[in-house]
């Protein structure tokens, strides 16, 4: 798939930061060095983006739609001092569900792991 100048500079933005923006986040810093761009082409590119899998839609209980440049599997910790969202590592993610398949005698397509706590700039 040809990308456009636009979903790039989206692109670009999201790999090239460490954080879970919003979409009206990555508008607001893209917008400062191109007044063309419109919060309606982020969203539809986020969307693409998300669908061909280039980024990852976090989507999180009664929070706004955030997204990731992080596409292995990986949990998510919401910092309940500052509000960060961050990244989680898994270890034998694949192990525990392919349990919970074989003793539920369920089929796991996905899953999203989110845990409350403090970060760990927060936690000192």
């Amino acid at each position: 798939m040809r990308f456009s100048k636009q979903r790039e500079m989206i692109l670009e933005f999201i790999i090239n930061t460490d954080n879970h923006h919003t979409a009206e986040d990555i508008y607001a810093s893209l917008k400062k060095d191109h007044p063309e761009l419109s919060l309606g082409t982020v969203y539809r590119n986020l969307g693409k983006l998300a669908e061909i899998g280039a980024i990852r839609k976090v989507s999180l209980p009664n929070e706004i739609d955030r997204f990731d440049k992080n596409l292995e599997p990986h949990g998510h910790l919401i910092c309940s001092s500052c509000g960060k969202i961050v990244d989680i590592n898994l270890k034998n993610i694949h192990g525990y569900l392919e349990g919970i398949e074989k003793d539920d005698d369920v089929l796991i397509h996905s899953a999203n792991v989110t845990f409350h706590g403090l970060c760990s700039h927060c936690k000192k």
